[in-house]
């Protein structure tokens, strides 16, 4: 018996919503990865978290943003647009923007929604 080839879909832009990081997200790609736009206004800092047993992937479509990671958030890294960031899974970190003016990103992680599998850590906001 023969199987239907796979459908590819186009999937449309959709509404914003706020993510449990504290960041501005639309609506995107939901299957067996997710990859959607993060918005991050000037000012803009998610809350710390990890990603419990999930790949974080992100390029940096326009602006600049920090991202500081680590156990105790003690590694820093720059981001410009045309970077690309690779957060490996269960890895804390903190994104903002002190730039002066908007940033956006395309994120995907290897799970069906971006919200699976995050973990909150506000003990370390503070720390930044």
């Amino acid at each position: 018996m023969e199987t239907a080839p796979a459908a590819c879909r186009v999937i449309r832009s959709g509404e914003a919503y706020e993510g449990k990081q504290g960041l501005t997200y639309l609506a995107g790609l939901t299957a067996g990865i997710s990859m959607t736009v993060l918005v991050l206004p000037d000012g803009a800092r998610a809350r710390t978290h990890l990603h419990r047993g999930i790949e974080t992937a992100a390029y940096l479509i326009e602006g600049r943003a920090e991202m500081f990671y680590g156990d105790r958030l003690q590694e820093h890294v720059d981001v410009s647009a045309g970077d690309y960031v690779y957060i490996p899974p269960d890895v804390p970190h903190l994104v903002m923007n002190r730039s002066g003016a908007s940033a956006r990103a395309l994120v995907a992680h290897t799970a069906p929604s971006d919200q699976d599998g995050i973990v909150l850590l506000p003990e370390l906001d503070a720390l930044v």
